[in-house]
């Protein structure tokens, strides 16, 4: 057991985060309001034949982290099949670089970037002639 299978991001807006998630990795989402008691909505990152977890999006109980300071919590990172075009998504829908691309050498690109809600978030493409 201790196997990861739900995540929560934290947002102030949940329609501007709900269409940064949508727009940047093409996640949907179901209204679980009502079962939470709070804003929550369940967040669809694929199809279940792919691995991966789905989670989701939940009203900030407090105030929002701030710029610079260190990460307390987890950064969750999205597979991608192209990574320039997954940045450049990232930061026409409003999001922000954390930490620039940088090989992981035989493996793989990844970098960090902040989400709308100042919640950071890695991105990672497979690549074996990463260097």
């Amino acid at each position: 057991m201790g196997r990861l299978i739900h995540f929560e991001i934290h947002v102030d807006d949940m329609e501007r985060a709900k269409k940064f998630y949508g727009e940047v990795f093409g996640w949907t989402f179901q209204d679980w309001t009502e079962y939470a008691g709070m804003p929550y909505f369940g967040a669809v990152t694929g199809d279940e034949s792919q691995l991966g977890i789905n989670g989701a999006l939940m009203q900030r109980q407090s105030a929002a982290p701030q710029p610079g300071q260190a990460v307390n919590g987890y950064a969750c990172t999205m597979g991608v099949g192209n990574y320039d075009e997954t940045e450049a998504k990232i930061l026409e829908n409003g999001g922000k670089l954390a930490m620039p691309k940088y090989a992981l050498p035989g493996m793989a690109w990844q970098g960090y970037y902040l989400d709308t809600e100042g919640n950071v978030f890695g991105i990672h493409q497979p690549d074996e002639n990463a260097k």
